[in-house]
């Protein structure tokens, strides 16, 4: 008599939804079903109902393994877009949001407009010689054409469904090199399946050699001050027109640019900070979105960013645990391209204003959001703060801008130290009397019973 048909199910969790699948013995030898994962509805209890319906046909002798599905038939020369956009759905769900809407972008605006005709085949590295040429080209014409007072523009669809017209942006040399990258990763695709010989899109000569841009962010006191004061002078602004220039009269722009400056938060970080993440009482800021493991941290609050907050805070409209930090008028997240052109932006112009005004040098060009991250690794420069420790509070793994800043920082006087020293200490630091033989950050962060290494 043969032995009793048994089995197990058998759960992989190591995945983002777990997998189902069935092991047990039938005619003498040992089989597995494949049965789907968690989001196509299977569960423990609906696997284990499963088992017992084949564990009974094994022991009436008509059960048979399934047949394996046909191979699908493979065009051997698609086109790009046939294969780029299987490769595309086929890999989505690997990747995060935001990374889908960076690869989708890529294809959608760049790749697909260039390759979409060509035949797999047919993308040769003159091909790809030739796209990059044309990206540099259509880069310099969006340049020239706003050069000269009339830039050129795109339709886009906003959230509301509206179409809506928007000045193009010149792609950067390392923007334009991402696309070719994106265009090698599906290549090297179809050299594993055999469908080309050799991805011609590899190589450094395929990619155009950037441009190293000078540094940029605010290492100067009175340069952080104009910016901050001329966010607080828009707010005032928006207050009094009651939503004229900004939904609702929102007043977040001097919090926001304090919350980059201070804290060096990267934009998208910013974005989905919520009140669950700013404990002012234990003088902290929990980063828990963010695009690298070592971006998820905790950054300690200087006592000017925990002011800035602690006043926002007081007159914020919600102030729920999972309410963000900085929202529309609607209490959705901001609209990232939105924090440059309609908060850094416009206070870089008024704060330019002021200064040139009053006779001092302008706020530095090319000043973005990611730069007021820097500022804020330059400024704990000045308090004393270690190399180390400077890379745990922005989340950096590479220490290489971190050693730049660094040694940027310790080449000012001590009059300039003294001058940032007192303007991130706000209320505290004048209770402290500004010793300068103590470690600033160490008595900063005392407070909390936490403190970084000084320098």
């Amino acid at each position: 008599m043969p032995p009793l048909a048994t089995g197990q199910v058998i759960v992989d969790e190591r995945r983002r939804s777990p997998t189902y699948g069935l092991r047990f013995r039938a005619y003498g030898r040992r089989e597995y079903v494949a049965l789907g994962t968690a989001a196509e509805g299977w569960t423990r209890t609906k696997a284990q109902t499963e088992l017992q319906n084949i564990l009974a046909d094994v022991r009436r002798g008509i059960w048979r393994p399934p047949a394996p599905e046909p191979a699908p038939e493979i065009d051997q020369d698609p086109t790009f877009h046939e294969f780029a956009s299987q490769w595309f759905e086929s890999t989505k769900g690997e990747w995060r949001e935001k990374t889908q809407l960076d690869y989708g972008w890529q294809l959608s605006s760049h790749l697909l407009p260039f390759f979409k005709s060509h035949r797999l085949s047919q993308i040769t590295i003159a091909e790809v010689d030739r796209y990059r040429q044309a990206k540099v080209a259509e880069a310099r014409a969006i340049q020239a054409a706003a050069a000269n007072g009339r830039p050129l523009t795109h339709t886009y669809t906003d959230k509301n469904g509206c179409e809506r017209k928007r000045a193009r942006r010149a792609l950067s040399a390392t923007s334009i090199n991402k696309t070719i990258t994106r265009l090698g990763q599906i290549l090297e695709v179809a050299v594993e399946y055999g469908l080309i010989g050799a991805n011609p899109a590899k190589g450094r000569r395929r990619r155009l050699k950037p441009q190293k841009a000078a540094p940029v962010w605010l290492d100067r006191a009175e340069h952080i001050e104009a910016l901050l004061d001329a966010a607080g002078e828009l707010d005032v602004h928006a207050k009094a027109k009651g939503g004229h220039d900004q939904k609702g009269g929102l007043v977040y722009r001097r919090a926001l640019l304090s919350t980059l400056v201070f804290a060096g938060l990267r934009i998208g970080e910013l974005t989905a900070l919520q009140w669950r993440d700013v404990d002012l009482a234990g003088s902290r800021l929990t980063v828990r979105a963010s695009k690298t493991d070592a971006g998820m941290r905790q950054v300690d609050l200087l006592p000017a960013l925990r002011d800035e907050l602690a006043a926002y805070k007081a007159h914020a409209a919600s102030t729920g645990p999972s309410v963000f930090v900085f929202t529309t008028a609607a209490g959705s997240e901001l609209i990232q391209g939105n924090i440059r052109r309609r908060v850094l932006d416009k206070a870089v112009a008024t704060a330019n204003e002021k200064l040139i005004e009053a006779g001092e040098v302008p706020l530095p060009e090319g000043l973005t959001p990611h730069k007021l991250r820097h500022t804020f690794a330059s400024t704990l420069v000045a308090l004393g703060v270690d190399p180390g420790s400077v890379m745990d509070q922005i989340g950096h793994t590479d220490p290489g801008f971190t050693l730049r800043v660094y040694r940027h920082g310790m080449r000012r006087d001590a009059a300039a130290k003294k001058r940032l020293q007192a303007l991130v200490g706000g209320t505290e630091w004048a209770a402290m009397g500004n010793s300068e033989t103590r470690a600033p950050w160490t008595e900063l962060a005392a407070g909390n019973g936490r403190s970084l290494k000084a320098a």
